[in-house]
């Protein structure tokens, strides 16, 4: 198995239903993928010797998920509020170290 994050992008074309995440997670739980996830909230950037990069400001959470390959990640996307609201979600594998 490989790691998948999930990273939810702050532009939905219509409202997010708030309701739906506890449906999408308990299926995520159930399908035994799910290994986390979280809001993101502010912050800010640092850099050590010249000015840092603005803070990205386009990210509003993250899920943490284990699938095979990238497509049977993108098989989670159904029922993920944001995507559902026209939202992007941006999957990115987590390489092992």
């Amino acid at each position: 198995m490989k790691d998948f994050i999930f990273f939810m992008h702050n532009d939905p074309a219509m409202p997010i239903d708030e309701t739906a995440w506890g449906a999408y997670l308990a299926g995520l739980r159930a399908s035994g993928a799910f290994e986390g996830g979280s809001e993101i909230g502010g912050g800010t950037c640092f850099r050590q010797s010249a000015a840092p990069a603005p803070l990205s400001d386009h990210l509003s959470g993250f899920l943490r998920l284990s699938a095979e390959t990238l497509e049977d990640a993108q098989s989670f996307l159904a029922g993920n509020p944001v995507y559902e609201a026209g939202g992007t979600i941006e999957i990115r594998e987590l390489p092992k170290t």
